[in-house]
């Protein structure tokens, strides 16, 4: 690889590269198309998965397929009128509810911590090492996860020597680039030590227990006690998630790794922050992304047989530690 190529794969996210690579592999190999394409077998190719995929899943592989062809000089067939309108076509006869995942509650997040905490200090005494390790790790991932409503992939980036903490005063985290940061500058964030389900001091526990001082903080643990060099994958993270949930007794079935993002945002809006503050402090630049993760509050005061859920009572927290509390 010369150093041009080198600086074009690193100026593509990982993520972006395998998912179109996927994508290339699929026209190729799984349905048997030829490249360089033509409008008429991109029109073929839409028409044979039009009623198996997703909407959007259709659009990421046309993405795809046009990176190819205007990367490797060909004329790009996606931009077609006639594929524009085979997916107005499609949109219309397979109309499909855009999929969310439930908004992990309050409630469910004490329950699962409450339960790694006493799981870790049994393994204490029992000197189970592994067991130990990993109920830290999951402890410390579920409460950044949540309080800094990160994704999947944010979590897996972190790595030690881009925080700091301090105990009973709070965290920054520096991640090189995140999924708006188009131009990799960099993102700071912040999050608060809390007097309960407090991030700061579970992140604080986790590198103690695991002796962590650089490279990746969330990643693998053998039965053992021993540490993985690598960090985890995002595409773990929703098993990783069912798995703790599943054994604090918790019915998880509908929880991904987008729930801790919903979950953060919705109680965040139940407890009063407005639209403008959640945006600053998770980090949309778009209010229509924000407000696809809120469930809204509604009421129908004395007329309501059962009470909506989302009107439910706020789940309040004691005010974060420091300023003298």
């Amino acid at each position: 690889m010369n150093e041009v190529e080198r600086y074009i794969e690193a100026g593509t996210r990982e993520n972006t590269r395998r998912s179109y690579q996927s994508a290339i592999e699929h026209f190729e190999v799984s349905w048997g198309g030829f490249l360089p394409a033509s409008s008429e077998s991109i029109l073929r190719y839409l028409a044979a998965h039009a009623d198996q995929l997703a909407y959007s899943t259709l659009k990421q592989r046309l993405a795809a397929l046009a990176q190819w062809h205007i990367s490797q000089g060909f004329p790009d067939p996606t931009k077609a009128p006639a594929v524009r309108q085979v997916l107005k076509g499609i949109r219309a006869l397979h109309p499909a509810q855009a999929k969310q995942a439930a908004p992990l509650q309050l409630r469910d997040l004490e329950q699962a911590v409450n339960w790694l905490e006493r799981t870790a200090t049994d393994a204490a005494l029992r000197g189970e090492r592994g067991l130990l390790l990993r109920c830290r790790r999951d402890a410390a991932l579920l409460l950044i996860g949540f309080w800094r409503g990160f994704r999947s992939d944010e979590l897996c980036r972190l790595r030690v020597e881009d925080i700091r903490a301090e105990a009973g005063s709070g965290m920054t985290l520096f991640l090189p680039y995140a999924k708006g940061d188009r131009e990799h500058r960099g993102t700071t964030y912040q999050a608060p030590a809390l007097a309960r389900l407090c991030p700061v001091e579970a992140y604080l526990n986790w590198l103690s227990a695991a002796g962590l001082d650089h490279g990746p903080v969330f990643r693998g643990v053998d039965r053992w006690g021993n540490l993985a060099e690598d960090g985890l994958h995002a595409n773990s993270l929703i098993a990783l998630l069912r798995q703790i949930l599943g054994r604090a007794g918790i019915a998880a079935e509908t929880y991904t790794s987008h729930s801790l993002r919903r979950g953060f945002a919705t109680w965040a809006t139940r407890n009063g922050w407005d639209l403008k503050a959640l945006m600053s402090y998770v980090g949309w630049k778009d209010a229509n992304s924000a407000l696809r993760y809120i469930d809204p509050v509604v009421s129908f005061g004395g007329l309501a047989l059962k009470p909506v859920e989302a009107a439910a009572a706020p789940e309040r927290l004691p005010a974060p530690r420091g300023d003298g509390q």
